[in-house]
């Protein structure tokens, strides 16, 4: 039988023999041949009236068909469904500047742009479960930063649908625009140049300021002082002649530096104040040879910016990357007039604005994001970062109001960043050892009055304290040794024994028989305890033998 396609033959059962059909690709306003299939060899791009003079062959490898031809005229297979835009390409716009070409870079022709954030964006549009044609459209000329808001903007005015680049998503931006979620944190972080501290032959007297040495001198030298006026009744080591107990003094104070004093304290006052201050010993002791050891090897900080709050009250002028949101943050968030920030734009423009610093018309410092300033230090050794990142802003891919892309590739980002790529392509453009890492440390400041004012407030206290007590009991012992003397002088041999005695003790003073004058509390003061306390004995002696004596002569009366 013929039929239309040629001869048609079937079987006993009214089956086709040897069936065949035509495979089409139909596009457009035609269709092509791609090839064919029949039951006897599978799909083909032969014949299949060659392919029955040979011997059937339907191994996976035999089976071919021509390349299809898909709508949008692509040979790419489609993933799903498509992503309606007119069948037009995205347009996507990518920041053309001077540096930080890892970041972004472009070269000729429209589609040849490469970098960080371009790579990480064409690696998430693989994963969408369907196609997006993209086109790259590159803004400015290459010679400085183009404004980063002024890109945003083209998308709110659909002159863009997508921008792929470092861009922070901050407020403004995500009011006109829709971000995906950040492929990398970009908060701000300060950048100062660094130098090696230069020793010197009094490099011992840097770690303390000139008012830390000066109280922390008078602040031993008023120890001793109350030490030894709490251990000159009762301790021998303490007493002698005037040149003697001011040489105690010093050489006192001053040898508890090295916990080398060889005085013995035995008043219980004496060793509580001795305590107190050997503690306060070790305390300067350990930050002196801290401060000191950081002085002579770690780098110092050249313009003294430590951190934010110190930038931010200095009146030094503060360098931004031009274009960014930086300029903004710094003046409406932390209130910096606008006359001390200076726009750069390349690597080379911040090196050079801090190596001439602010006295040459340079900067004191660099804000910018995080990742710029580890490319910048990668090649800069010179410079370092001071304090801690003080926002945290993250980059991310931006399109217009409500695209479902935004939230696709915010899913497709996450993917990325668990199957690892994401760390992986961050490795291949930001990771650059050619400074090597630095762990020695920043900026030994000068330990100053303010970080120990509270523990030298607390060992003048307990001295002050120490001494009120001290000066109650000296005056509490005064009131009962002039209320023991007798009324008169005794007759007897004891009584002699006793006047002697105390003519010993204050020779050629009258005997006070109340609280006599400050002259005579001092001299009170510096006698021995020891001897004080004999008086005393000896005197209560006396009146136990008058009272007798008197009840005698009573009795025999």
């Amino acid at each position: 039988m013929t039929g239309l396609t040629g001869l048609v033959q079937f079987n006993a059962d009214r089956n086709l023999v040897r069936p065949a059909y035509d495979i089409l690709n139909v596009g457009g306003t035609g269709s092509r041949l791609i090839g064919h299939w029949s039951n006897y060899s599978g799909l083909s791009v032969s014949s299949p009236e060659i392919l029955y003079r040979k011997p059937p062959n339907t191994s996976t490898s035999a089976q071919q068909l021509h390349s299809v031809v898909w709508p949008g005229d692509t040979t790419t297979k489609p993933r799903g469904w498509v992503f309606p835009n007119n069948g037009q390409p995205l347009r996507v716009g990518v920041p053309n500047k001077p540096s930080f070409r890892e970041l972004v870079s472009v070269g000729k022709g429209p589609d040849n742009v490469t970098g960080y954030s371009v790579d990480i964006f064409n690696a998430a549009i693989k994963l969408l479960p369907y196609p997006v044609p993209c086109q790259f459209i590159t803004i400015g000329d290459g010679s400085k930063n183009p404004n980063y808001d002024d890109i945003i903007s083209r998308i709110a005015t659909n002159a863009l649908d997508a921008a792929v680049g470092d861009f922070a998503i901050v407020r403004n931006r995500t009011k006109i625009a829709e971000f995906t979620q950040p492929y990398i944190e970009a908060g701000l972080v300060i950048v100062a140049p660094v130098r090696k501290a230069n020793s010197n032959a009094w490099a011992f007297f840097k770690p303390f300021t000139l008012e830390m040495w000066c109280v922390t001198g008078t602040l031993f030298i008023f120890v001793g002082v109350v030490v030894w006026i709490l251990e000159h009744r009762s301790n021998e080591e303490f007493r002698g002649s005037p040149r003697r107990q001011i040489l105690t003094i010093f050489w006192f104070s001053f040898s508890t530096m090295f916990f080398a004093h060889r005085e013995n304290t035995v008043s219980a006052l004496g060793r509580f104040v001795l305590i107190i201050w050997l503690f306060v010993v070790l305390i300067i002791n350990s930050s002196y040879t801290a401060s000191l050891t950081s002085i002579l090897t770690v780098q110092q900080l050249a313009t003294g910016i430590t951190g934010l709050d110190n930038l931010v009250a200095s009146a030094l002028p503060i360098g931004y990357p031009a274009g960014k949101f930086v300029r903004n943050y710094l003046i409406d968030e932390l209130n910096i007039p606008e006359s001390r920030l200076v726009p750069l734009s390349t690597v080379e423009e911040y090196a050079n604005a801090l190596n001439r610093g602010p006295k040459d018309g340079g900067v004191a410092a660099v804000v910018d994001e995080m990742p710029c300033v580890e490319i910048f230090l990668s090649t800069h050794c010179n410079f370092r970062i001071v304090g801690q990142e003080f926002t945290k802003e993250g980059w991310g891919f931006a399109f217009q109001r409500d695209s479902p892309l935004a939230a696709d590739l915010s899913t497709a980002i996450l993917q990325l960043s668990e199957s690892g790529q994401l760390q992986r392509i961050h490795d291949e453009w930001l990771t650059d050892p050619t400074c090597g890492d630095d762990d020695s440390g920043l900026g030994a400041v000068r330990l100053g009055l303010g970080s120990f004012w509270g523990l030298f407030l607390l060992c003048a206290l307990i001295c002050v304290f120490a001494l009120m007590v001290y000066f109650a009991r000296i005056c509490w012992q005064y009131s009962r040794y002039s209320s023991s003397e007798p009324p008169s002088e005794p007759s007897d041999s004891a009584a002699a024994v006793t006047t002697a005695t105390i003519a010993q003790i204050r020779p050629e003073k009258p005997k006070p028989t109340r609280l006599g004058s400050f002259k005579e509390l001092i001299q009170f003061a510096d006698t021995k305890e020891e001897e004080i306390k004999k008086v005393m004995k000896r005197r209560l002696s006396e009146k136990d033998t008058r009272a007798t004596g008197s009840a005698h002569s009573v009795s025999s009366a």
